[in-house]
């Protein structure tokens, strides 16, 4: 595990435990198997959502984004604050809208794929 990785089951405690994975280029912490925050080069992003984008956009925090196919994506995932590691007061409130954003979009409806008909169909 990275540096940072490690000490997150510190950073996150009063959430209770975390579980740290690997996962392509680096780490999805869960809580509850539900995946609130990524570390990557040693960058601890947390999970948003329409209710929580504006906490992280007031302190321009950045999205986490990668190239694919010559694309930029940027994800849900907006780079923590450094209060969350200074702060466990400031960590608890930061993880739990990270954990309440996840929940809201594991439960959001997803939307469906319309397929082309065939043709004579």
């Amino acid at each position: 595990m990275s540096q940072l990785s490690d000490t997150l089951h510190d950073v996150f405690a009063s959430l209770g435990p975390v579980r740290i994975a690997r996962m392509f280029s680096g780490y999805g912490v869960y809580h509850d198997d539900l995946m609130f925050a990524l570390v990557v080069r040693d960058v601890l992003y947390l999970k948003t959502d329409a209710q929580t984008l504006p906490h992280f956009e007031a302190l321009a925090l950045p999205a986490f984004s990668f190239e694919r196919q010559g694309r930029l994506m940027t994800t849900s995932y907006r780079q923590a604050p450094e209060t969350v590691f200074e702060d466990r007061q400031a960590a608890a409130l930061w993880a739990r809208r990270a954990v309440e954003a996840a929940l809201r979009t594991a439960n959001a409806p997803r939307p469906t794929r319309k397929t082309k008909k065939k043709p004579g169909r």
